[in-house]
């Protein structure tokens, strides 16, 4: 592989919860030492690009906001863009809204006003939130999903619900699917993670754990593919997958190795 930037998830890439993943920060510093532009590009939606550089900064990674990509960003910028005078009702964190409220978007707090309706991640989720997004879905024109993640890994190693999970809830009561999910591996997500790289689709790997997110997002790029078996999927998961990752290794720090 020529190889010149890197797309490198987060959650069961970097760290688990609040544990680093053993070798992922040297390896990124690593990466940065050989001259690769690198790119942190997540679907967790409840935290800003500049929450993520504290975050990361806790591991012992230094970052930039504008080497961070998260879907929450992502979604804030497509509504502002794309939906700037329509009333958005949003189910999802507070970390959500304020990236919603920074991209000027207002969330309306009553379903029967929306517009347009948002799904994502929320503690909060409930029988309650349920209702309220079927009475969004009745009245929107519009219906998107912040990421399609189903589930992420957490420190203790075991897995818990994400957007996906709510989203599918929402859209399964409602008997309506989501017009777009905006993280990866969506265009949106591809088009806005190469401009921020500045690489050639081909000269780009993207490393995560994540068969449908990170390596769909690689595939649907033109980019190389690594998964990682640190995070939510295993060596059996992976064969047969389609589409397939260029490689399979166990870990960040052994994404060295290919290069």
């Amino acid at each position: 592989m020529n190889v010149s930037g890197v797309v490198v998830d987060l959650d069961g890439t970097v760290y688990r919860g609040d544990e680093p993943i053993a070798g992922a920060v040297d390896a990124i510093a690593r990466l940065r030492d050989r001259g690769l532009g690198v790119l942190f590009v997540t679907n967790n939606p409840t935290r800003s690009s500049e929450a993520y550089v504290e975050r990361l900064a806790a591991f012992g990674v230094d970052a930039t906001t504008e080497e961070v990509l998260p879907a929450g960003e992502v979604t804030a910028q497509f509504l502002a863009d794309r939906h700037a005078e329509d009333d958005v009702f949003c189910i999802g964190s507070s970390g959500l809204r304020e990236q919603l409220h920074d991209h000027g978007v207002v969330p309306v707090t009553d379903p029967d006003d929306a517009d347009v309706a948002v799904t994502s991640h929320t503690y909060g989720f409930d029988y309650e939130a349920l209702t309220e997004g079927l009475w969004a879905l009745d009245a929107a024109d519009r219906f998107y999903g912040t990421d399609p993640d189903l589930t992420y890994p957490d420190s203790d190693g075991r897995r818990y619900p994400g957007s996906g999970a709510i989203t599918r809830a929402v859209a399964g009561v409602a008997q309506r699917e989501p017009d777009r999910v905006l993280g990866k591996p969506s265009d949106v997500m591809v088009e806005l993670a190469c401009e921020r790289l500045h690489c050639r689709p081909e000269e780009t790997l993207v490393v995560g754990d994540g068969l449908d997110t990170d390596i769909a997002f690689g595939a649907r790029a033109g980019m190389w593919t690594a998964l990682v078996l640190s995070g939510r999927t295993s060596r059996a998961d992976a064969d047969g997958a389609s589409p397939e990752p260029d490689h399979v290794v166990e870990s960040l720090s052994d994404v060295l190795d290919l290069l």
